[in-house]
């Protein structure tokens, strides 16, 4: 062993960092240990064409939590959302609907297709917030243990209390996100295609679904429930790209005390008589510790890292089978001049370039996708969220140029990807033409991260944006599986920090947070007498 720490932690992404500045902060010496050149995990900033930078993996905000950027000083460390002034704009084959820009604003646009959809917005608007609340209010508790005695039971009281005091109606449409399909969701609130499409949408964003999947309006919801400058639902570009947000959580770990290595691979972890020691880095290096967190995903983590000796029988065999693949096929391309769409025509920056453009045309679209990517290995008609930062942040890209982020549905992970990726990314660059036929000739250069390259560059097992699906058997205190919902891993002194755990995936900073609430309470005197 060369040197010794109180905690080490596995991976430099945000929720690594989030977890390592409460622990520091906390007084302990920690040391983080990352695997690539830069720190922030899938959250970077990386120039990917001469003179052309962007967020490469994650690409947009809003579900980071307000008491992280508090707790970190992130605006002191120049930490700056812009808001979307619509949030999505949706081209069809012969017209156009956006989503956002206030409530007003949002009915007139629905009221073209159905004046009835219009009327019922609200409702829903309401209703959905009701729940989202549910989501911020848990995000930062750790979920009850099942199995974990008293403590527990009160934390499961106390967790479900706010749930049980809502109305019936609220507590009837709780149930529907978490066991419906976004098609029958939507199809309770909506009647036009149009406008349902604007909502299901969000059901299959890193999801290996499709719309008339059951429990796919869990996803749609989990879209939702965060916020961007004070305002619930919003989303935002991160002014420098997301690198700007790790890089700032960086410099906050720092002035707490944490060590950050880059290009340290970690190879496996190190118990002794049941108990965690440390880790091996792959350079073979062994640095020792009696708390590890791992902000890997859990495939990753038991899968690679922990020898399976160091398991429980049935934990091995049940981590064996848990859930990952998102379906998501990422590509970051750099453009000579915007995209000009035939339905929203115009080159000049307009409103709908600065939101998110979402090539999703109908239900049937989005559920097709998902049945050719099952059955041919990719959608023959991918989804496409297209975001061009550009339009908001002109640092990123030559003067008068543009980047183009493209986060693609639905790809299956366990296709040959080195085979196939360019002309996968042909068929992607054909779709976007299809709706803005100058797309194909501005592009002058793109990057390809398809699920496979996701995995071998973030870590991503199956190219799993969230470290694992978010089915309800993954979610809450079943993720990553009942007995461990509480960031403790079945080895003492090992922790999970990141997306594989509770409340799941996006930049929460979340897990980072309440896995390092626990690793400071099992250290307490009250956690030593009784954990």
């Amino acid at each position: 062993m060369t040197k010794r720490y109180d905690a080490l932690i596995i991976g430099g992404g945000h929720n690594g960092l989030v977890c390592a500045f409460y622990l520091a902060s906390a007084g302990l010496k920690v040391r983080v240990l990352e695997r690539r050149h830069v720190v922030g995990g899938a959250a970077v900033t990386e120039e990917f064409h001469p003179g052309f930078r962007n967020s490469t993996a994650s690409y947009t905000v809003s579900l980071l939590r307000p008491k992280v950027i508090a707790d970190m000083k992130l605006h002191d460390r120049g930490f700056r959302i812009i808001e979307r002034t619509i949030s999505n704009f949706f081209p069809f084959p012969d017209t156009y609907l956006t989503l956002g820009g206030g409530t007003a604003r949002t009915q007139q646009q629905f009221a073209r297709f159905s004046q009835k959809d219009a009327d019922a917005y609200p409702a829903y608007d309401a209703a959905l917030e009701k729940v989202a609340q549910v989501l911020r209010d848990l995000a930062l508790k750790t979920p009850p243990n099942v199995g974990g005695g008293l403590r527990a039971l009160l934390s499961g009281a106390t967790q479900g209390w706010p749930i049980a005091k809502m109305e019936i109606e609220a507590q009837r449409d709780l149930l529907d996100v978490f066991t419906k399909s976004a098609r029958d969701f939507l199809d309770g609130w909506f009647e036009d295609d149009h406008v349902k499409s604007a909502f299901a949408f969000d059901a299959v964003v890193g999801n290996y679904a499709g719309v008339s999947t059951p429990g796919s309006a869990y996803v749609l919801l989990h879209h939702v429930f965060g916020e961007v400058n004070g305002k619930y639902g919003a989303w935002g570009h991160s002014v420098g790209g997301m690198g700007a947000i790790t890089q700032a959580m960086a410099r906050a770990c720092e002035d707490a005390g944490v060590e950050i290595s880059l290009e340290a691979p970690v190879a496996r972890l190190l118990t002794e008589g049941g108990k965690v020691a440390g880790v091996r880095l792959e350079s073979g290096e062994e640095i020792a510790a009696t708390t590890v967190a791992a902000n890997v995903g859990p495939a990753l983590l038991y899968r690679q890292m922990v020898d399976s000796a160091d398991m429980p029988a049935d934990f091995k065999r049940r981590i064996d089978g848990f859930k990952t693949g998102s379906g998501t096929f990422r590509m970051n391309v750099a453009l000579c001049e915007l995209p000009d769409f035939t339905v929203f025509p115009g080159k000049d920056k307009a409103e709908h370039h600065t939101a998110g453009i979402i090539i999703a045309p109908g239900m049937d679209y989005m559920d097709q996708a998902f049945i050719d990517a099952q059955q041919h290995g990719w959608s023959k008609k991918p989804i496409v969220e297209m975001k061009l930062p550009t339009t908001v942040d002109d640092s990123l890209a030559p003067p008068g140029m543009h980047i183009a982020s493209l986060f693609c549905q639905q790809f299956d992970p366990k296709v040959d990807w080195d085979t196939h990726r360019e002309e996968v990314a042909d068929l992607i660059v054909d779709t976007v033409t299809d709706h803005a036929p100058n797309f194909k000739a501005s592009v002058i250069a793109r990057q390809i991260h398809s699920p496979l390259d996701l995995e071998r560059k973030f870590g991503l097992i199956g190219g799993d944006i969230f470290h694992g699906t978010m089915g309800l058997d993954q979610l809450w205190a079943a993720r990553p599986m009942l007995g461990h919902g509480d960031y403790r891993g079945p080895i003492k002194g090992l922790y999970m920090c990141g997306s594989g755990t509770h409340p799941g995936g996006g930049v929460t900073g979340a897990p980072g947070h309440n896995a390092a609430h626990e690793i400071l309470r099992d250290r307490s005197l009250v956690g030593r007498l009784f954990g």
